[in-house]
């Protein structure tokens, strides 16, 4: 195989990454590279059930709270995310025609669904998104406590979608975090990720890897 082929598919700038943490070694950036998109996939169902339990449990709550068409409505999701549902309407009509509601909650971004916790959104909890979601011991959630742990899944989703380098990062603990948002959100959607991630067994694989030191960290 062309290494130099590879790197330049890659991109040099994203593979200097793993070749710095391999010391140079271009075999073994190339297994850091491979555990790094099989981490990734592995992620991927649980990810998934997040993001679908989110945006019905939110588009649930408040299609009865206030309206089913509530995320067009500018007071309730602010002007930019407003203007950018008309114009994801707009797209849509224009590949399939006629589009029903939940055509548009399915299209609809993660960035969408987290921009409805921050701090300019505190009403919002207060008055209706609270429902959404319940700690395991029955209570209820502050506004930060849930859109803290969801802002740090989003970014690791990014990271994810972007087929950026994770494997630097605590996994374990963000894929916990993942489980217990859904957890919060759906308690059977959360068994579900719950059985059917492999995020655990293909995460093991960096402690066979000899890239890997005994306590995890990468080697340099």
């Amino acid at each position: 195989m062309s290494y130099q082929g590879l790197e330049h598919a890659l991109s040099l700038e994203r593979f200097r990454t793993y070749l710095g943490w391999a010391e140079q070694s271009r075999d073994r950036a190339l297994q850091l590279y491979e555990l790094n998109t099989d981490v990734s996939e592995s992620l991927y169902t649980p990810l998934q059930m997040l993001e679908v339990a989110l945006r019905n449990r939110i588009h649930s709550v408040l299609s009865v709270s206030i309206a089913p068409g509530w995320f067009r409505m500018e007071g309730v999701v602010g002007q930019r995310s407003s203007n950018d549902v008309r114009v994801l309407e707009g797209k849509l009509r224009q590949d399939r025609g006629n589009i029903t509601t939940s055509d548009t909650v399915a299209a609809l971004s993660l960035g969408f669904w987290t921009s409805l916790f921050g701090r300019q959104r505190e009403d919002l909890w207060q008055v209706h998104l609270h429902a959404i979601a319940r700690r395991d011991d029955g209570k209820g959630l502050t506004r930060k406590a849930f859109s803290g742990p969801l802002n740090e899944v989003r970014q690791l989703r990014n990271r994810v979608a972007h087929h950026e380098p994770i494997i630097a990062r605590d996994l374990e603990a963000e894929h916990a975090r993942i489980l217990q948002l859904t957890r919060w959100l759906s308690t059977p959607a959360a068994e579900w990720a719950s059985e059917r991630t492999r995020f655990h067994e293909s995460w093991a694989r960096r402690l066979e890897s000899s890239c890997f030191m005994p306590g995890g960290r990468l080697a340099r």
